[in-house]
């Protein structure tokens, strides 16, 4: 995301195709710009990998707003396995929190 993010939330239509975890915006409720776009894959024994990063990008093809040049990101709680998506971990959600 980026550092003019107002607003997270999430998007989904009717039939959950695109279902996007995290949508980042410059503000709410109804957003200028999308600041970001991310998934949460809270799996203990896999990374988030390229079949994960694959469908982030479809997905974010699919948002009103967003384009190629809107920032990825994935919650993971088992790091990534690819590059072009900003990781964020256990450790770093804790230490934001305090």
């Amino acid at each position: 995301m980026s550092d003019d993010t107002g607003v997270v939330g999430g998007y989904w239509t009717r039939t959950n195709n695109p279902e996007i975890d995290i949508v980042g915006a410059d503000r709410g409720p109804v957003a200028k710009r999308i600041t970001g776009v991310g998934s949460v894959k809270w799996l203990e024994n896999r990374p988030f990998d390229s079949h994960d990063l694959t469908e982030l990008i479809i997905h974010r093809s699919q948002l009103p707003g967003a384009d190629e040049s809107t920032p990825l990101v994935a919650v993971t709680r088992s790091g990534s396995a690819v590059a072009g998506v900003r990781t964020i971990e256990p450790e770093d959600l804790i230490s934001e929190w305090r």
